[in-house]
């Protein structure tokens, strides 16, 4: 990340043009959604016509992002949350803004601030700094969407309104410092991470599993990946207390549930998080589930979740060409989402009743009691986080849809 990078100070005309974007702002967050495009470019022209030139505007931009961004991690969120929000609630040029602040806030961090799942989303979000000096952003951010500079403001207050109307939720871990110095501890201030050895594994087979064209390969594969997770799952509670377990807990991680059919991916989600000792909740309005359970426990379960989402949807597009060909291509909707339904289902229950055979096959006794209280722990840390949830049984509305899901959740023995 490389040495952190202090904010210069501002020269009168770029506080100005600052104030003036937030006030634009403020004045688009009280319009009703359908209103706020015409909104924005009207207050665009005269900001994107000031006379203190493009540079001075698009540093204004920024420190106004790079603020909203940074109050908005401070509400709970974190970079992957917002960027996925905004891809799919904004427009497109908007959306690309939303990432460049968070890479814009990003940059103020020193060294070693942003690691862990903070580090790896902004990996996976590519989100780099790729302006050459602030002064030339705007204009750069112009030419990269193809736009005029009034349209690339329009586009920045559309995404700065988003940001400022981010509503709090439960954090997930630590906000990182800017200043260098340790953060508050996390929920799981001493994360059992997987070894490297087993994790390798899991991830080949997992692999292996989404690259077969054979369900019952497929099947298979993600069921022997789903025993290693669970022998890992008594080893990890099968540990000593050492000197900082009083302060073992639960932590959380939150998974994008994204468009179309959420509600079954949502399902799909609970189930593997079932399975392994977590607790997903999902909030629908926001776009992801929240997964409450051990820090492995939890890397293993977005494993493997992100493994039968590729395997899932690559069974259901298969099945679907199938019913359209069969000229019942008017409910092809209605027999994908219930396809879904139905595999995330019957997943489930195949891969709790794994787990179950592998608990009652190779857990000494002398473990059962820790891993009893540590299932426990995660369902008490589930309903502090969230005391109000409600539960929605979903069925498919397609007769044909559920019968192929639950034939492909089937498809192979799991031993």
């Amino acid at each position: 990340m490389g040495k952190r990078r202090e904010a210069p100070r501002e020269a009168p005309e770029e506080t100005a043009l600052r104030e003036a974007v937030e006030a634009a702002v403020r004045r688009l967050r009280a319009l009703p959604a359908a209103e706020v495009e015409d909104a924005a470019v009207a207050a665009a022209s005269p900001l994107a016509a000031s006379p203190a030139g493009p540079e001075a505007l698009g540093r204004a931009l920024l420190r106004t992002a790079e603020a909203e961004v940074r109050a908005a991690w401070e509400r709970g969120w974190q970079p992957a949350d917002a960027v996925r929000l905004a891809r799919r609630d904004a427009p497109p040029a908007a959306a690309r803004f939303v990432l460049d602040a968070v890479a814009a806030e990003a940059r103020r961090y020193p060294s070693g601030a942003l690691t862990g799942r903070w580090g790896r989303q902004l990996d996976d979000l590519d989100a780099v700094v790729w302006w050459d000096g602030d002064g030339a952003f705007l204009d750069g951010f112009a030419r990269r969407g193809r736009t005029a500079r009034y349209e690339a403001v329009a586009a920045a207050l559309t995404a700065l309104r988003l940001l400022a109307g981010l509503p709090r939720i439960e954090p997930a871990g630590p906000v990182p410092s800017r200043t260098g110095r340790p953060a508050a501890p996390p929920l799981s201030a001493m994360p059992l991470s997987v070894p490297p050895k087993a994790l390798g594994r899991i991830r080949a087979l997992l692999a292996k599993a989404e690259s077969t064209d054979f369900p019952e390969e497929a099947e298979a594969f993600s069921a022997k990946a789903q025993e290693l997770m669970a022998r890992h799952s008594l080893d990890a509670a099968a540990l000593p207390a050492g000197p900082g377990a009083a302060s073992d807990a639960p932590g959380v991680c939150r998974l994008g549930v994204e468009g179309p059919y959420e509600p079954a991916k949502a399902l799909l989600l609970d189930a593997v998080a079932a399975a392994n000792h977590c607790r997903a909740v999902w909030s629908s309005e926001l776009g992801f589930s929240t997964v409450v359970g051990f820090d492995a426990d939890l890397e293993l379960v977005e494993l493997m979740y992100t493994s039968l989402l590729v395997q899932a949807d690559t069974a259901m597009r298969r099945a679907a060409d199938a019913h359209h060909r069969g000229g019942r291509s008017r409910r092809t909707r209605d027999f994908r989402e219930s396809f879904l339904i139905a595999y995330a289902s019957r997943i489930g229950d195949r891969l709790s009743a794994t787990a179950r055979d592998v608990t009652a096959r190779e857990a000494p006794p002398e473990v059962l009691p820790a891993l009893a209280a540590r299932d426990l722990a995660v369902g008490e840390t589930a309903e502090r986080l969230f005391p109000a949830t409600t539960s929605h049984r979903l069925r498919g509305r397609d007769a044909e849809g559920w019968a192929r899901g639950r034939e492909a959740a089937d498809a192979a023995r799991l031993r």
